[in-house]
């Protein structure tokens, strides 16, 4: 593929000529190789909950800590990831995050075989998921500078959506998977407390082949953009700028909901409504697919009043689930808690859209990127929290009520900064533009 020497989305001419067709052709490749990224990063979140069935004895703790802790490797390599793409260039380093999967993908997949491997050697391999979490920052960055403004928020909506539907296929399609003997081309079958044939390590295995498959997919049609060559030093300017700290608050109390109730919602039904915990996947899926919804409305009528009403919703959201699960009440239960994905799937759009309108182009990338590293240790922190919430009161609701008090803050810090009418001169947001 020649290489692309010039490359300027704001120019229609170019845009609706040539800048179209690679933009959306990179797009394609980003989402499914996104997709992965997120089934590797949390797919723990599913092993974790199976592992006791087939002759482990962790204890819930230990449980929630393999949940939990590809989110906190994961969101630590995002501020690396975020700044990979300035550096080497968007094809190269999708290439080089999606090709790395591979490695706990097997690992996990050997490991879960044998009841007798150490707890240690688990939390290597949950920690080696974490690859997969830094995708996103990157993926994000690269996508952002390949659409003009206009389109930047159903683009970052479409790409963060679909990827983000990897935990939703991951926590739906392992329990079918390692059921089925179909797949289990490695490894011996296990027989599960109620002796039903199980074959665990397929829920890794699977993956190892479409991982190898869009790496090379990348490698021979994706481009690097010469608008996303930055050094690191120039992209790092981005941590002195009130705005990214304001954004990045905003972002962990959307996406970082999203991925953090994603990452213990399966240990959460486990524990309160046994029964449903094939259910788990719902989550995931309303979150994502509105996520790609939120970014076209964000576009249509602003990110900023979005962010507010999503806000408000998952508020309202947190207090059903508090209710309905104090009077173990499932139906409620699970209707609050989806209302609760929606709203975050939303917000994790209207968040982003609002960022090149606040930054400028060689900005805006960087700090789509670095909201999304911190936003992502919702998916450690939360379960822990969580974890701690049950040993602490023997109760989830004081968790519930910390997630409560920062979307107050959120809510505040959005109207403040960007609905009001008069806003700080630092900020660049466009209000008509972004309606």
């Amino acid at each position: 593929m020649p290489r692309i020497t010039y490359w300027n989305p704001e120019d229609e001419k170019f845009w609706n000529t040539e800048g179209k067709k690679h933009a959306r052709r990179n797009l394609w490749i980003s989402v499914p190789s996104l997709m992965l990224a997120f089934i590797v990063w949390q797919i723990w979140s599913v092993v974790a909950v199976r592992l006791n069935d087939v002759g482990f004895n962790f204890s819930q703790a230990q449980l929630l800590t393999l949940a939990a802790l590809p989110g906190l490797v994961g969101a630590t390599l995002r501020f690396f990831y975020t700044f990979a793409v300035g550096a080497v260039g968007g094809r190269n380093w999708t290439v080089i995050s999606t090709a790395v999967l591979v490695i706990p993908a097997i690992g996990v997949g050997i490991a879960v075989q044998n009841p007798d491997t150490p707890y240690s050697v688990m939390m290597l391999l949950a920690a080696l998921c974490g690859l997969g979490g830094g995708n996103f920052s990157s993926s994000n960055n690269n996508i952002s500078y390949l659409f003009p403004k206009k389109e930047k928020g159903t683009a970052l909506g479409i790409n963060g959506g679909l990827g983000n539907m990897g935990v939703s296929v991951v926590q739906f399609v392992t329990p079918l998977i390692i059921a089925s003997g179909t797949f289990a081309l490695f490894g011996d079958k296990q027989v599960s407390a109620n002796g039903q044939a199980v074959w665990i390590q397929n829920a890794a295995f699977i993956w190892v082949i479409p991982i190898i498959i869009m790496t090379v997919l990348a490698w021979f049609k994706m481009d690097n953009v010469p608008a996303a060559k930055q050094s690191v030093k120039e992209q790092f300017v981005i941590v002195k700028r009130k705005h990214t700290w304001i954004m990045t608050i905003l972002y962990v109390a959307t996406f970082g909901s999203f991925i953090g109730y994603s990452a213990a919602f399966p240990l959460l039904l486990k524990s309160q409504f046994p029964e449903y915990v094939s259910l788990a996947f719902l989550g995931a899926l309303v979150a994502a697919s509105a996520r790609m919804a939120g970014g076209w409305i964000s576009d249509k009528i602003g990110g900023e009043r979005v962010t507010a009403f999503v806000l408000i919703v998952m508020s309202i959201g947190v207090l059903g689930v508090i209710y309905f699960l104090s009077t173990k009440q499932f139906p409620g239960f699970l209707t609050s808690f989806l209302i609760l994905f929606v709203a975050a799937g939303i917000g994790s759009a209207s968040t982003f859209q609002m960022i090149p309108f606040i930054f400028s182009v060689k900005e805006a990338g960087p700090v789509i990127g670095f909201t999304a590293a911190f936003a992502a240790y919702g998916s450690f922190l939360i379960p822990k929290l969580f974890a701690w919430s049950v040993g602490s009161t023997g109760s989830y609701a004081t968790a519930f009520y910390f997630f409560i008090a920062f979307y107050v803050i959120s809510i505040a810090l959005n109207w403040f900064f960007y609905q009001r009418e008069t806003t700080t001169e630092e900020v660049q947001y466009n209000f008509k533009q972004a309606s």
